[in-house]
């Protein structure tokens, strides 16, 4: 069986989320969790979060022990993006894109 949690709309850009998911797949959860607490990055936190409601989930569904179920998927999507307007010189404009992220982490046995 597998346990699933999604965290969408998630104000950080995808590239940044990745770089951390790449870490964590495919190794138990119980590791994952306690690797993602000792990384300085704002995507290690949100994939910590993540990673404890897929266990929730797993715990609530009785599949397996969520501390040896294996994290399967990681998929960091591109989420809309909010376009912001910067003044610059001679009354041009900059556009600053705030990106998002929807975040899918799968658990299986």
């Amino acid at each position: 069986m597998e346990s699933k949690a999604v965290l969408r709309y998630a104000r950080i850009a995808p590239r940044k989320v990745r770089r951390v998911a790449k870490l964590i797949k495919g190794r138990r959860a119980g590791d994952a969790i306690i690797s993602l607490g000792f990384l300085p990055h704002k995507g290690g936190r949100l994939l910590a979060k993540v990673l404890k409601s897929a266990m929730a989930n797993a715990e609530q569904k009785k599949v397996a022990d969520p501390e040896s179920m294996k994290v399967a998927k990681v998929l960091i999507d591109q989420g809309p993006t909010m376009k912001r307007m910067m003044p610059r010189a001679m009354g041009r404009a900059d556009m600053i894109r705030k990106r998002t992220s929807h975040i899918t982490l799968v658990l299986e046995e």
